[in-house]
């Protein structure tokens, strides 16, 4: 697999789709992101069929099926309407800064009796669901699992990605799009590979730095490392606190309060 001309190739397992609607181009320097959802659909197909459609106010570069074939259906030059409202740290609408990835995946899931049914009527066995609790709520729900090679398959298109591009951040829809979108949801590994991705491609040394930043989520855990898998330091921060930032990594800000720890970077503005 490779990247040629803003498109990937190589193989039967990449399909273009044509997707016109899309023409804008990035800025200069742009994109420097990667987004991850999952379609919340039936197959990679029908999902990247609705999103190429043009009286659908959205799309994304590629799908991802289950299988691990994916449909290209923007190229990477070109802005894709998959982020929608968003923020992050200090940007907003993210789709001019960033590349959209959907992984087919029906997403949350309700139990009926000894089955899991998705909104759209697919019910689902046991063996593909995970009960866990999403990065932003209190309670478990049913998720719909990702395959190995879907996972596989994503990872290797982001490192792809990262060498083609300035790529800086992977982050999910849940993380930029907070309280409205669930995706790409538990079932994802999402701080794991870009943990692994975003570590090992970094050659340079840690941001360091000294200003100013204030708190915006309503509560935000400050732990002992750049990561979710990190323990928390501390009581969670509360909205308009005020924080020394003193470096960046991979996503998250090292900042000093009464104590020091990490915070998630999209929770936190630069005064």
């Amino acid at each position: 697999m490779k990247i040629s001309n803003k498109f990937l190739l190589t193989g039967d397992e990449i399909m273009q789709m044509a997707c016109p609607k899309n023409k804008k181009k990035y800025e200069n320097g742009l994109p420097d992101t990667i987004v991850i959802h999952y379609t919340a659909g039936r197959s990679a197909e029908s999902s990247a069929r609705y999103l190429s459609s043009d009286d659908v106010r959205a799309s994304a570069h590629l799908v991802i099926g289950r299988e691990g074939e994916i449909y290209q259906l923007v190229p990477f030059d070109t802005i894709s309407w998959h982020a929608g409202e968003s923020s992050y740290g200090n940007r907003t609408w993210l789709n001019k800064y960033s590349i959209g990835i959907e992984l087919a995946n029906a997403g949350v899931l309700n139990k009926v009796g000894n089955e899991y049914q998705a909104w759209f009527g697919k019910k689902y066995q046991a063996d593909e669901v995970l009960q866990a609790v999403h990065r932003n709520e209190s309670k478990m729900r049913y998720w719909h699992t990702y395959t190995e090679k879907q996972i596989e398959v994503c990872q290797q298109v982001c490192d792809l990605l990262i060498g083609k591009y300035k790529i800086k951040e992977i982050l999910g829809h849940e993380e930029i799009a907070v309280g409205r979108k669930t995706d790409p949801g538990p079932a994802f590994p999402l701080d794991k590979l870009r943990e692994q991705l975003l570590l090992q491609n970094r050659t340079d040394e840690p941001d360091l730095m000294e200003v100013d930043g204030e708190v915006i989520a309503n509560s935000l855990n400050i732990r002992g490392g750049a990561g979710v898998h990190f323990s928390k330091v501390a009581l969670p921060l509360k909205s308009g606190t005020k924080v020394k930032i003193v470096e960046e990594f991979n996503g998250w800000y090292r900042v000093k309060v009464n104590i020091e720890g990490w915070v998630s970077k999209g929770h936190v503005i630069i005064e």
